[in-house]
């Protein structure tokens, strides 16, 4: 019976291996040429085989922005974490960025076994800080880094306009605004410079541009500059609009922010109050809240609290900031 079990068995998988190698070789035709057409860019024709040749400039534009945006969509998919050191203008590499993370997880076990936390929720605390307190500072820098940027591009576009109607080339009104600009606007346009010097073609640097700069309006520049040098046109009057746009956008935001400022400020007292009054009330009386941290139910409940009060903070916050 044994035999007849194992003989069974061998045929089961046998048959699961032909099975496998013979798909493999049924489906991997159809799968280089799937990825053939995609590199010739034979994927975006229409079933019904129409395709637009020449649309409105508007046309092209959306399209355009839509294809950044899939392209650094899937860039970050691919390696988001060195996607966030780029966009945090951080000179550090992957390897640095991990043995980070093992550090701050190892820290955080440290700090909660030193409490007398059980074993499974120290090792919950460590793996919770090695993951997620990295990635928020990559994201805080990140943002900051943005905001800065956005704060100073539209007064760098508005150079840009007057240098090239007084004359001068692109070239060296993206030169003088890398001097001139503040950071990470001029460290930005340095680098576009310096990498047409060296040969990289405009597409490329704007691309590279966009994964350390993923913001709306150096999209709309990257956009502007590449549509402009395939169809010409008057730049100067194009980037004036561009300027008047971003400048448009940044007083919605501005009054977005101070419309939502109540609701921010209400969102940061409700948070910051249970730390409060646990920070009173051990002043008050050191023993009341030991047994949160000294018994094993203080210390499930203790987590608790926090899971609902991440989960209640992350609500708040998803209400009260609007993208735009």
């Amino acid at each position: 019976m044994t035999t007849m079990v194992i003989l069974g068995s061998g045929l089961t998988v046998l048959l699961l291996m032909i099975l496998g190698f013979a798909s493999f070789f049924i489906l991997r035709p159809k799968v280089i040429m799937r990825k053939r057409m995609q590199v010739l860019g034979l994927t975006d024709i229409k079933k019904d085989g129409s395709s637009k040749g020449a649309g409105s400039r508007q046309s092209r534009i959306q399209e355009r922005l839509k294809e950044l945006e899939d392209k650094g969509k899937e860039k970050r998919r691919r390696n988001q974490i060195r996607a966030d050191i780029l966009q945090a203008g951080l000179d550090t590499s992957i390897r640095s960025y991990i043995l980070i993370s093992l550090g701050v997880g190892i820290i955080g076990t440290a700090i909660a076994l030193l409490i007398n936390m059980p074993l499974f929720i120290a090792g919950l605390i460590g793996i919770t800080s090695a993951f997620a307190l990295p990635k928020m500072t990559l994201k805080f820098i990140a943002g900051r880094r943005r905001k800065k940027f956005t704060m100073h591009f539209a007064n760098s576009l508005d150079v840009l306009v007057r240098g090239i109607k007084s004359g001068l080339p692109v070239g060296e009104c993206l030169a003088i605004i890398g001097r001139e600009s503040p950071e990470p606007v001029g460290s930005e346009f340095h680098l576009l410079v310096e990498g047409q010097k060296m040969g990289f073609t405009l597409d490329s640097l704007l691309q590279r541009g966009l994964e350390r700069m993923p913001t709306s309006e150096y999209k709309f520049f990257a956009i502007v500059l590449q549509i402009q040098q395939q169809t010409g046109g008057n730049l100067a009057e194009t980037l004036e609009g561009l300027s008047n746009v971003l400048r448009e956008r940044k007083k919605m935001k501005d009054k977005i922010s101070a419309m939502s400022s109540e609701a921010k400020a209400s969102a940061a007292i409700i948070a910051s109050l249970p730390f409060f009054v646990a920070a009173m009330v051990s002043v008050l009386n050191p023993s009341y809240l030991m047994p949160l941290f000294n018994e094993t139910v203080g210390n499930y409940l203790l987590f608790g609290g926090f899971a609902w009060m991440g989960l209640g903070i992350a609500v708040m916050a998803k209400m009260i900031n609007f993208k735009f």
